[in-house]
């Protein structure tokens, strides 16, 4: 039977992996521009760390993972199983059940329980970035995998919306970097709780701001569909539906705003950090990305309760949301240390990689699969040697390059070079090594000069 992939997951050659990791090095680079440093994380997390922070529905997506040793029989394995897989998350971990530990969900919370371990070793406010996989069950469709990349940039320790400023330019930096039109949309939890007393609806927050989150997918007559299921009351429905319509410029949906929100403390708290965002983007110098506060935008993750975050393609029929992030206030808390304050993006790796595909923004950054700059061939066992010495000086000169292993026909050695993309082939026959020479063979204009050893290393470092 042919081998094959779980659904939701794909393999990448090395095309593919070119793109990704110029990405992933843009990313790093501005990551590190603004003072962040690399931690990392294990792919798997005790489940009881993981779950209740995500909502109910994000509890339902996490991959958990079967204890190995397990000492019932087959009937009885069936049956707890059975059991496990019909048992609420919150409740499996603390049952006798089969799962101890589950695949990440996301890197925020695993950055949480590591900021608690190593407390007393970190210096505040703690600013980390990571890329590394993470997992969630579900349906796998385009720019949704089972499987994925997020590289996340956090700082924890700190109360200053100075942070939120700061996540801001470097989203501008990194998506100008990688050539990409976007769309930041901004919220505030706080005005979502606000919003929540005006409609004397406290106890439903979470359900506003789940359904509220679906504008986009589900349209507003299903945001209207499902907060009436959760049991918010027509007259609550019809006091939100302006805030869901709501329009103009980002002063101008201030204004409803706060018109709105009356005398809500949590409220107008949340409105004035939304204009201290604004007031200040001229001094960041927002230059690349399109800034717009969004009332609907909610980030369904329960731990959010400041600034939220989340970014689109601007350009393009595929415009999804290629990053999301905002402020936590006690995420630490539930493990146990109060009082540290968070603020963090996640860009999404391979949404990011399908927008810049289809708006072929890879064109000039790569076309071959191979990092090699230079083949040398192989006439014979002579010529091979020397190609081995040679090769070594060259990659000791940070040149990437390689010898044809095999000793076949020239022909064959040249279709290798020009299906990996080699841009140059060095020939080395009996001439060049008594000369002391090489004759270099530029793939892309088929010309081709005998060089000396200093002259090659001007050619391939140009």
């Amino acid at each position: 039977m042919k081998p094959s992939i779980p659904r939701g997951t794909r393999d990448f050659g090395p095309v593919e992996m070119q793109k990704r990791q110029y990405i992933f090095n843009i990313l790093r680079t501005n990551f590190q521009l603004f003072g962040y440093a690399p931690i990392e994380t294990p792919s798997m997390e005790n489940i009881g760390t993981l779950t209740g922070k995500y909502g109910e529905e994000g509890d339902q997506l996490i991959f958990k993972v079967l204890n190995s040793r397990i000492h019932e029989s087959k009937d009885e394995k069936k049956e707890l199983l059975k059991k496990e897989f019909n048992t609420s998350l919150e409740k499996s971990y603390n049952s006798e059940l089969l799962t101890e530990k589950a695949l990440r969900y996301d890197l925020t919370v695993p950055f949480a329980r590591f900021v608690v371990t190593n407390h007393h070793q970190l210096t505040y406010p703690f600013k980390r970035y990571q890329i590394q996989p993470v997992w969630r069950a579900d349906k796998p469709q385009k720019g949704r995998y089972r499987e994925f990349y997020q590289c996340d940039a956090d700082v924890i320790g700190s109360n200053s919306l100075i942070n939120e400023l700061e996540l801001m330019a470097m989203m501008d930096k990194s998506f100008a970097d990688l050539k990409i039109p976007v769309l930041i949309k901004f919220n505030n939890r706080k005005v979502l709780t606000g919003i929540a007393e005006v409609l004397k609806a406290q106890d439903k927050i979470i359900d506003i701001t789940v359904a509220i989150d679906k504008l986009d997918k589900i349209g507003k007559e299903g945001v209207v569909k499902e907060l009436r299921e959760k049991g918010l009351s027509d007259i609550a429905i019809q006091q939100l539906e302006p805030l869901i319509d709501l329009s103009g410029s980002n002063q101008d949906k201030v204004i409803v705003l706060k018109q709105f929100l009356g005398d809500s403390a949590i409220g107008n708290q949340g409105i004035a950090e939304i204009e201290y965002l604004l007031h200040h983007l001229s001094s960041i110098k927002i230059q690349h990305v399109k800034v717009e506060l969004d009332i609907t935008l909610a980030r369904g993750l329960n731990y959010y309760t400041g600034t939220i975050f989340e970014a689109k393609a601007n350009a393009g029929t595929f415009t999804p949301s290629i990053l999301g992030g905002g402020r936590y206030d006690d995420l630490t808390g539930i493990f146990g240390l109060k009082g540290l304050s968070g603020v963090g993006i996640s860009f999404g790796i391979d949404r990011i990689y399908d927008v810049m595909d289809e708006l072929n923004l890879f064109s000039d950054v790569v076309s071959h699969a191979s990092t090699t700059k230079i083949l040398l061939t192989n006439f014979g066992e002579t010529e091979q040697v020397y190609s081995i010495g040679l090769v070594a000086k060259l990659r000791a000169n940070g040149i990437n390059a390689e010898v044809y292993p095999d000793l076949v026909k020239m022909k064959k050695q040249f279709e290798y070079a020009d299906k990996k993309g080699i841009p140059f082939v060095g020939v080395i026959g009996s001439n060049e090594i008594a000369n002391h020479t090489i004759m270099l063979k530029n793939m892309t204009t088929g010309s081709q000069e005998e060089v000396h050893f200093d002259k090659l290393i001007e050619i391939l470092n140009a």
